[in-house]
């Protein structure tokens, strides 16, 4: 069965932190750049950060840059969205997803290219 779970949101405070996990199914992991999208209310789903299979190269997207930062772990099959500084505009439900990609250094940030999908997990900031 694939499986993308994520945890670890929460309601936080400006300027504090949260890590985000994603476990993942081995079937779906090995070979997949991932990635963490966010929707806020009444918006669009929109891409945070990306992480190519081999973990040596990064994305994200400017309004995240230099506070957020994904890692993966492939023996845990995990991957990790630590967000600091945060803002009350970071206030989404954040999903991961994976996408297989046949080069290990690849980065995808196309929502359409990635192709199974986590459940979401609510992230509030308070100011």
């Amino acid at each position: 069965q694939v499986q993308l779970v994520e945890s670890g949101g929460g309601l936080e405070q400006a300027g504090g932190s949260l890590r985000l996990s994603c476990a993942a199914s081995l079937r779906i992991f090995s070979g997949t750049a991932m990635g963490w999208f966010r929707q806020a209310a009444g918006k669009e789903r929109e891409f945070v950060a990306g992480i190519s299979w081999s973990g040596g190269n990064t994305y994200y997207a400017d309004s995240v840059k230099g506070r957020f930062t994904i890692s993966r772990d492939n023996a845990k099959n995990t991957v990790y969205l630590q967000m600091n500084s945060l803002k009350p505009e970071d206030t989404a439900v954040y999903y991961c997803a994976a996408a297989f990609v046949t080069r290990p250094a690849v980065v995808v940030t196309a929502r359409y290219e990635y192709e199974y999908w986590g459940q979401g997990t609510q992230v509030t900031v308070s100011s």
